[in-house]
């Protein structure tokens, strides 16, 4: 497992596609944003893969101890990229499974800051997710846990599917089961896309309402607003606009995700103020109970900004489920508290310390055959 030291040392990764080596405690300016010292401790590599083109990777972490780490693979949502999960990362309640983990951050194609225009046609979101194997043997990588939002935990649905021996488990924010409905597609007809660099109000609408969903109009927090200015001054900044319409086409072109046939473990996240809350929950109506837990998060839209330690809670149940992240706590949770009556053996029932386990064995829970929802205050109601 991830935490075994006496697992043999991988092969190095290959040397960053940049160099100097990245130097952590310094700033600099890159495409004309000031770089904070959290983005310099990333290394930056560009795979070449079979049919999506050039991936920018950037890893958080030390590769060459992955024997020793959980490692993750994140895929971003519409209208960002790989920095909207760097965000998270690095947030306060996150620190101690940084500490313990590799983060690999994927950017699709050309959603890097300051992406020229794709040259080649971009990939579907199947394509993508199937590409993503050509990374981790690029960079060594035996398995991961899979993190995505919204089109891209899509995407790593479909990797998870199409590689399940590469795939310890997959934790998806937001993820659609199905493919686009004719009211989407009918919507996304009126969104008007200004042209290469820039965004229409209608496009952005569109991406706002995808990304925070009701939140927009239940949310009485007085930062909303400066959220939203955030989210659109990346819009209107770095993120290059005709390469995310393409991205917003492929999601909009899916096909639907035969995840009853998964066999990998699933956590499906979603906030109640999200607008795919009832697709995720029909998601996990349909997926093999055994295999997938869904975790609700009340007066959420956007989870990773709103929620960010109930997601954090929710990660490390899920990696210590995997065998990983075994001798950490709850991020702001006590340890006994967080453990009595919260996991639940195959049958449902409350899990009980036996003869025979030792307590090793005790501190992996089994979240499964669970759908969970969580307030912001910490209360959880459980239903098998």
């Amino acid at each position: 497992m991830a935490e075994n030291e006496n697992a043999p040392a991988p092969a190095p990764a290959p040397a960053p596609d940049s160099a100097p080596a990245p130097v952590a405690g310094s700033a600099a300016n890159v495409g004309g944003r000031k770089q904070s010292i959290s983005c310099l401790e990333e290394k930056k590599y560009v795979v070449s893969t079979e049919k999506s083109g050039d991936l920018h990777v950037y890893v958080q972490g030390d590769l060459s101890q992955q024997g020793k780490r959980a490692v993750f693979l994140t895929v971003h949502d519409l209208g960002c990229n790989h920095t909207s999960f760097h965000d998270f990362v690095n947030h306060p309640c996150m620190c101690e499974i940084k500490e313990r983990s590799v983060f690999i951050h994927i950017d699709v194609p050309g959603h890097e800051d300051n992406a020229p225009n794709l040259t080649t046609p971009f990939p579907t979101l199947q394509v993508l997710g199937e590409d993503l194997v050509t990374v981790l043997d690029f960079l060594h990588v035996k398995y991961v846990i899979g993190l995505g939002e919204g089109a891209g935990a899509n995407v790593l649905a479909r990797f998870g599917l199409a590689y399940p021996q590469r795939a310890l488990g997959l934790i998806l924010i937001n993820c659609t089961g199905s493919a686009a409905s004719v009211m989407d597609t009918f919507k996304s007809k009126f969104v008007n896309w200004k042209g290469e660099s820039s965004v229409s109000q209608s496009a952005e609408e569109y991406l706002i309402f995808h990304k925070f969903g009701h939140q927009l109009v239940n949310d009485s927090n007085p930062d909303k607003e400066k959220v939203m200015q955030e989210f659109q001054s990346r819009l209107r900044g770095t993120i290059n606009n005709k390469n995310l319409k393409l991205y917003v086409n492929a999601f909009l072109g899916r096909k639907d995700l035969p995840l009853k046939t998964c066999k990998t473990d699933v956590l499906l996240i979603t906030g109640l103020l999200s607008s795919y809350a009832h697709v995720v929950e029909k998601l996990h109506r349909d997926m093999d109970k055994t295999k997938a837990t869904l975790l609700k998060i009340e007066r959420a839209g956007d989870v990773l900004l709103q929620a960010p330690y109930k997601v954090a809670q929710s990660i490390l149940l899920f990696c210590k489920g995997q065998g990983l992240l075994t001798s950490l706590t709850l991020p702001g949770v006590d340890r006994q508290r967080a453990f009595s009556g919260g996991s639940f053996d195959g049958e449902g029932g409350p899990r009980r310390l036996s003869r025979g386990m030792s307590m090793e064995e005790y501190d992996k829970p089994n979240i499964r055959r669970l759908s969970i929802t969580i307030s912001n205050d910490g209360v959880s109601n459980k239903h098998n």
